[in-house]
C-alpha cells in the first residue's frame, strides 16, 4: 500500500493561493490515480478534483473548476494541487488519496494521507 503526505496548507485571504502537495512512498506513484477531497468542518467529505495514472486526465468537481488544478509528476512520487482565487467556502482539511480508478467517490480510494488544513479569511 502506498503512504501518502500532503502538505501546503495554510491560512491565506480571499482571492489569494496555495499549492498543496502529496508526496507519496512505498509504491510507485504511476499505478494509481490521485484524487484530491476536502472536509470542511460540519460537513461531508468532498470531491475536488482527480488525475489518471499518467496525468493526462484530469477532472475537477464544479464548485473549483477553473481555480483548482490538479497535476503530478511520477518521477517525483508527488501530486499537487494549486489553489487560485480562493473563497471562504473552499476553507476545509484537504486529503490527498490513491486509487486504482477513476472516481469522484472517496470510497473507491484506498490509501489516504493525513490532511492538510486550509483556511481562507474574507
Amino acid at each position: 500500500q502506498v503512504q501518502l503526505v500532503e502538505s501546503g496548507g495554510g491560512l491565506v485571504q480571499a482571492g489569494g493561493s496555495l499549492r498543496l502537495s502529496c508526496v507519496a512512498s512505498g509504491r510507485t506513484l504511476s499505478s494509481y490515480v490521485m484524487g484530491w477531497f476536502r472536509q470542511a468542518p460540519g460537513k461531508e467529505r468532498e470531491f475536488v478534483a482527480w488525475i489518471s495514472g499518467s496525468g493526462f486526465v484530469v477532472k475537477s468537481a464544479q464548485s473549483v473548476k477553473g481555480r483548482f488544478t490538479i497535476s503530478r509528476d511520477n518521477a517525483l512520487n508527488t501530486v499537487w494541487l494549486h489553489l487560485n482565487s480562493l473563497k471562504p467556502e473552499d476553507t476545509a482539511v484537504y486529503y490527498c488519496a490513491a486509487g486504482s480508478k477513476v472516481s469522484d467517490s472517496g470510497g473507491d480510494y484506498g490509501s489516504w494521507g493525513q490532511g492538510t488544513q486550509v483556511t481562507v479569511s474574507s
